[in-house]
């Protein structure tokens, strides 16, 4: 369940390799815990941030929103314990925090980047970080099959619950206001698994509501998941796009696809909208009907959408940026400002006020634009110079923009 379904170059490729290496419950623990609190691009040293593209303010509070054509310097940058692989969920902001998949788990305070808690083996590496009702839910690095509920703000544990023993590996998800939805591995009698089971789980009480057995031949990883009302859409690495009953887990269609990528997905109303190579289709949630479709330019494939504001955000190949109304999939706006500066188009949106800020995959020529959210012109692009190959994720509290990159988490002012 790969939350889109467009293949668009080799990176993406990369990132699903980069993703299934970190699903392994052999896999070595990367992450050496959180290091270099201080403001690194005050310090400078081994590890440091190189100097940002404008000058860093005497007064340590960032550069602003950027100015002719630069990056604002960063409010604060620090080096963290994370270990990502590209998806869109291993970073979110929120209560004051943001928090970036890794071990250990560490929740660091928006507005100075200063250590608020962490948690060893709080996550599993490349499991995304799910948040409903107040609540983040995590699959446990312990792998002792446990599914956990943080407070975000504290990292205390307000909810546990698990499948059985009969199951492994059990991941969230998908979250909404009254169950969490898990995939988990279904062992044999020799300790080894050929199926996997989707299951909800009740986030009152932990028990499990419902569990269905999915199709052998089908994979747990690889699986990205949305909630609409009565309908659990996800993708996966099997070219599957299937919805199921959110209170009965019947399956109520599914679709073969045409292309299979990496990233997510987005649902809208009663629409699933999912890109397929150059193709960007509408699906209705209740029967799986097309109700429309975009073509980009020939050779243009599309990367991974995002729902932000009411408007769905997606970038091509062929370095075009599209804002389209997700009910008709009628254009806003198109850009090609990105087609002149040879840079790496967005896979990831978020917006704050009158700016779009896109997070690229690999260097050199990605980072974090800055575009205007009514023209799609662009107004500055942020990278740390520090070459690293993990693709760029952003998040933002409504103030700054996050910006992480491999081990770097930058905050810029909004």
């Amino acid at each position: 369940m790969s939350k889109g379904l467009g293949t668009t170059t080799g990176r993406s490729s990369r990132r699903h390799v980069l993703r299934l290496a970190g699903t392994g419950i052999t896999m070595a623990v990367l992450g050496a815990g959180l290091t270099g609190c201080e403001d690194e691009s005050a310090t400078g040293g081994e590890g440091s941030v190189p100097p940002p593209r404008t000058p860093a303010p005497e007064d340590g509070k960032g550069g602003g929103a950027g100015e002719d054509g630069k990056a604002p310097a960063p409010v604060w940058s620090r080096t963290t314990s994370a270990q990502t692989y590209g998806d869109n969920d291993e970073l979110v902001a929120v209560d004051g925090v943001v928090i970036a998949s890794g071990d250990p788990l560490a929740a660091l305070a928006g507005a100075t980047g200063e250590q608020r808690w962490s948690l060893a083996d709080g996550a599993t590496p490349g499991a995304p970080l799910l948040l409903g009702g107040g609540t983040l839910y995590l699959a446990s690095g312990k792998y002792d099959g446990s599914v956990i509920g943080y407070v975000p703000g504290s990292g205390e544990e307000s909810w546990r619950s698990r499948l059985g023993k009969e199951y492994r590996q059990p991941r969230p998800v998908a979250v909404d206001a009254e169950q969490v939805y898990v995939i988990a591995e279904i062992l044999e009698a020799d300790g080894s698994s050929h199926t996997n089971v989707i299951a909800a789980l009740n986030s009152a009480t932990g028990k499990v509501v419902w569990k269905e057995q999915r199709d052998l031949g089908t994979e747990q990883n690889g699986v990205h998941a949305a909630v609409r009302g009565r309908h659990l859409v996800y993708t996966d690495f099997k070219k599957n796009l299937t919805v199921r009953d959110t209170a009965t887990g019947r399956q109520v269609w599914t679709h073969k696809t045409t292309k299979t990528s990496y990233g997510p997905f987005a649902v809208h109303g009663d629409l699933v909208i999912v890109p397929q190579g150059s193709r960007l289709q509408a699906f209705a949630l209740a029967d799986g009907s097309e109700k429309w479709s975009v073509e980009a330019e020939e050779f243009s494939l599309f990367r991974e959408p995002s729902l932000v504001d009411g408007v769905l955000y997606i970038a091509d190949s062929g370095r075009t940026l599209w804002a389209l109304d997700p009910a008709t999939g009628k254009k806003v706006w198109q850009s090609t400002a990105l087609r002149d500066t040879k840079a790496q188009v967005p896979r990831q949106f978020v917006r704050v006020g009158g700016t779009l800020y896109g997070a690229t995959d690999l260097d050199p020529e990605g980072g974090v634009h800055a575009v205007d959210a009514k023209t799609g012109a662009l107004r500055w692009t942020f990278n740390d110079g520090s070459g690293d190959h993990h693709a760029w994720l952003v998040a933002t509290d409504g103030k700054h923009v996050f910006a992480l990159h491999g081990k770097k988490l930058h905050a810029l002012p909004a």
